[in-house]
């Protein structure tokens, strides 16, 4: 049988994890899936919304994903390959501080949005001398697990979901555990832009299509509650280039109050030497910024660091 293209509408999504769920395509592995997705809040949030919109959303209308989509022939103990082709933001997205929410949460307990203008632009503009480079992805990506569900998506399952992987871009393969015939893969939660650790809780959240081709590992399935995946040739981060990075080192002996000294102390940076409010500063750490575990074995003091790429300054 030849390779089939199958799409999947905006129209055909579900917010929860649930293996009852009735697949919207059911395929064959090599066959080619487009979906067009909703931005995470599932139009809830609208262009130019005031922050206080925030505090009303609806949590369990959030993540609508593309999906369920069964794949023949795999099967418990499988790995479903999913090769990602194209992905094309939407003309907008938007990317927020939500109360409670985030690594800082105690830092920043008032609600602030930010909106950008996508379409074919090849960055987001957080202020005229600040640019965030555009680099598409789905933030979530997974599996029904053979647990009864619904599940929800914010936290990631064994069968990945919502693990905000920047890396997962146009060219690169993922492989992920099988655990009820057919797979039932969904995606969705697009983002345009999002720095590794998405450390305010939100990446350029933003509608998406994107096509993606299916195959079938037998007996390949990834380690409990882990999935990988393999990057093209092309380099893992657009923004590392020649102007360098700004980076803090915070150490200690609790890795997550380093990562959050780490980010506290860019922030101060960018008040300071950009001239950045401190909501603004955090939403560039989470769009373009990275946390590194730096060390990890110089007992009983770790490092984690954050990089800041100076290429965002025009």
């Amino acid at each position: 049988m030849g390779v089939r293209e199958h799409r999947i509408g905006r129209d055909k999504f579900h917010h929860k994890w649930d293996n009852s769920l009735e697949p919207v395509a059911v395929i064959d592995p090599g066959d080619v899936v487009h979906f067009e997705t909703e931005e995470v809040t599932a139009g809830q949030l609208q262009k130019g919304d005031p922050a206080s919109r925030l505090g009303t959303l609806d949590f369990d209308r959030l993540y609508p994903l593309g999906g369920p989509v069964f794949v023949r022939g795999a099967e418990p103990g499988d790995a479903l390959e999913v090769e990602i082709l194209e992905l094309k933001p939407g003309s907008w997205g938007w990317s927020a501080i939500l109360p409670g929410l985030g690594l800082l949460a105690s830092d920043f307990p008032d609600p602030y949005v930010r909106y950008f203008d996508l379409g074919d632009r090849t960055s987001a503009e957080l202020r005229h001398d600040v640019h965030i480079p555009i680099a598409p992805f789905c933030g979530t990506m997974g599996v029904a697990t053979d647990e009864a569900g619904p599940i929800a998506v914010l936290p990631p399952t064994k069968g990945a979901g919502n693990v905000d992987t920047r890396h997962l871009t146009a060219g690169t393969k993922l492989y992920l555990p099988v655990f009820v015939p057919g797979g039932l893969f969904s995606a969705g939660d697009c983002h345009a832009a999002q720095g590794d650790g998405e450390v305010c809780v939100t990446g350029i959240e933003c509608p998406m299509t994107f096509s993606l081709r299916f195959g079938v590992v037998k007996g390949g399935s990834p380690r409990p509650w882990s999935y990988h995946f393999v990057t093209p040739a092309a380099p893992l981060q657009p923004r590392s280039d020649a102007a360098g990075y700004h980076s803090v080192c915070a150490l200690g002996p609790d890795l997550m109050e380093n990562a959050r000294n780490s980010v506290r102390y860019t922030i101060e940076w960018l008040v300071a030497d950009h001239g950045l409010s401190r909501e603004d500063a955090y939403v560039l750490c989470s769009l373009a910024g990275d946390l590194r575990i730096s060390q990890i074995v110089d007992q009983p003091n770790w490092g984690v660091s954050f990089y800041l790429p100076l290429s965002v300054f025009s």
